[in-house]
């Protein structure tokens, strides 16, 4: 590989595969002691992740189960 004349480089279509390197993939440059470290970045986190949690252990009340709070809403 080469580097071109706007620092830009082309990576192998089979390594791009085999890393799930495809169209507008961000990826990370790190410095390491052997040259430089490639990897794509982080993926957005899952929506479930973001809100896990997000109403804390008391949101449904004292002693009011996840059943009891179903059957509530739903007009059980």
């Amino acid at each position: 590989m080469r580097i071109s004349e706007r620092g830009q480089i082309t990576i192998p279509k089979s390594l791009r595969d085999r890393f799930g390197m495809h169209r507008n993939v961000e990826v990370e440059i790190s410095p390491t002691r052997q040259g430089l470290l490639i990897r794509k970045r982080a993926t957005v986190q899952h929506p479930v992740d973001r809100v896990y949690g997000i109403l804390g252990k008391d949101a449904l009340g004292e002693g009011v189960g996840v059943d009891e709070y179903i059957e509530e809403i739903r007009g059980k």
